[in-house]
């Protein structure tokens, strides 16, 4: 059985003061299914290239399998599928490549297709077949279900099941669950490992920080009593030593070794407070803090918001969709569900005002304001200072936002251009939690989000239920948000 070893891994961008990792150790099997997971921006692609060969670091990382990335960087989009299968897999058999697209519900049809003409979803699972192609490799799976809707990520979720031999970095906590057999989890010091599946590893770590918890408050408790026990000893020896002098002490011998039994026990005590202190510095170092989020929506005049009756939606000769219809009242969460390019994100626009041409009835309310967060995050540039000027919010909450998102103070002077795609969500979602609206329309707010966010997301929601239409494939989080489904 082949082996992945790190060794006193060390690592720290050129101009960083900060390592990403410093003196990270841990070995796994290469026949092992990992789900890596972790905070954004805390180093899970920066991992994958480190294996990739891409950075210089201090450590060793030593494996025997060759490492192949998904999602692999097809440079003419405009070649046949097949080509791309072939560039990627060169030797591979014609049976295995059609085993592999059923397996994943493609029809053999696509290779015959340029690859740019295949939908996202499509294009996810043909490049997934192509890399399972070759022997003796081990898969690294960066983020895999942006582009797939639910019964997608079911789909690959199954079909990686079946396969061995790969890290897959994915937030869904439903498609981990599906497929993983260990967990690698990126923390505040360190990366671990868990044997089993995302609900498990979960499970253990919310055990492992409640005790953490507790013998921290314990350890508190106990260093305070120490400290004031030992400080009354020595204030005893001090008084019984201050004795000797005069002109009534019978036995100043005996009086200064009674003083030095007291002082004595007192450094005894201390000697303990210092093995408490260090018990207690042990603990808490992985434990992420997700400080509870805040919202104010504003008050309604009219318990309906909007509706929509028989809309269809074209882009030239071609409808996405028709026949919808929905209504939106004050304190709905209402789910936009169905497939990859059935018209759900066109639907949204067309409910924020924007220029879509379409049939039917739109009614939305008076004077009804929205706060929208969209798919798109490449329009993001400049700091977070301007970018609250521009969008007329307050810079102290959303900033604050941002910190509870695990935002470092650091990062508020960054270019956003250079933050990680999970970080960028994060601004629009915080941005759109500080706008006063009525309505918030998200579309798809949790791509690249870590899990905790995400959770930190939901009590939000759950907590102050907000009036909200949102798309989104994550199916956790549907269940736990949403109080109506509409499919389209």
């Amino acid at each position: 059985m082949a082996q992945l070893t790190v060794r006193e891994l060390t690592f720290a961008y050129e101009g960083s003061y900060d390592n990403i990792f410093d003196d990270v150790s841990f070995q796994i099997d290469t026949d092992w299914k990992l789900g890596f997971t972790g905070r954004n921006g805390k180093g899970k692609t920066t991992f994958l290239n480190l294996l990739l060969g891409k950075f210089e670091y201090r450590g060793i990382i030593h494996a025997t399998e060759k490492f192949q990335y998904f999602p692999y960087p097809v440079q003419d989009r405009s070649k046949l599928t097949a080509a791309i299968v072939e560039e990627i897999s060169p030797d591979y058999q014609a049976w295995q490549l059609v085993r592999e697209l059923s397996l994943l519900d493609v029809k053999e049809e696509v290779l015959a297709r340029p690859f740019e003409t295949l939908s996202n979803g499509e294009q996810t699972k043909v490049l997934l077949a192509a890399l399972f192609l070759n022997d003796n490799n081990f898969l690294l799976i960066d983020e895999p279900t942006n582009h797939l809707d639910m019964k997608g990520r079911d789909i690959v979720s199954h079909y990686l099941n079946s396969k061995k031999g790969f890290i897959l970095v994915s937030h869904d906590r439903a498609f981990l669950n599906g497929c993983v057999t260990h967990i690698l989890s990126i923390n505040k010091a360190n990366i671990e490992i868990h044997r089993g599946n995302f609900s498990s590893w979960w499970d253990n770590k919310k055990l492992k920080d409640e005790f953490e918890f507790a013998e921290n408050e314990k350890l508190k408790k106990e260093i305070k009593r120490l400290e004031k026990t030992a400080r009354e000893k020595a204030e005893w020896s001090d008084k019984i030593e201050a004795t000797k002098i005069g002109n009534h002490v019978y036995d100043r011998g005996a009086v200064g070794a009674q003083a030095a039994r007291v002082m004595k026990r007192s450094k005894a005590i201390e000697h303990r407070v210092n093995i408490a202190m260090e018990e207690k510095s042990a603990l808490l170092k992985n434990i992420d803090y997700a400080s509870d989020l805040k919202i104010t929506q504003l008050p309604y005049h009219k318990t309906r918001f909007l509706h929509m009756t028989e809309v269809a939606i074209s882009y030239g000769e071609k409808t996405v969709c028709e026949n919808f219809s929905i209504e939106i009242n004050q304190g709905d969460r209402v789910a936009l569900t169905g497939k990859n390019g059935c018209g759900k994100s066109s639907i949204l626009k067309l409910i924020i005002g924007e220029n879509i041409t379409h049939t039917g009835e739109v009614a939305i309310g008076s004077g009804l304001k929205i706060s929208y967060v969209s798919q798109d995050t490449s329009f993001l540039a400049g700091n977070l200072t301007d970018y609250a000027r521009e969008c007329a919010i307050d810079e102290s909450l959303f900033k604050a936002i941002l910190r509870k998102l695990d935002f470092l103070r650091i990062q508020f002077e960054k270019d956003m251009r250079d933050f990680s795609s999970g970080q960028k969500k994060k601004v629009l979602i915080a941005r759109s939690l500080c706008e006063k609206a009525h309505l918030l329309v998200w579309d798809e707010p949790l791509n690249f989000i870590d899990v905790l966010s995400r959770i930190q997301i939901e009590n939000l929601l759950l907590e102050y239920k907000p009036t909200i239409l949102f798309v989104e494939h994550d199916s956790v989080f549907c269940e736990k948000i949403a109080t109506r489904v509409c499919d389209m």
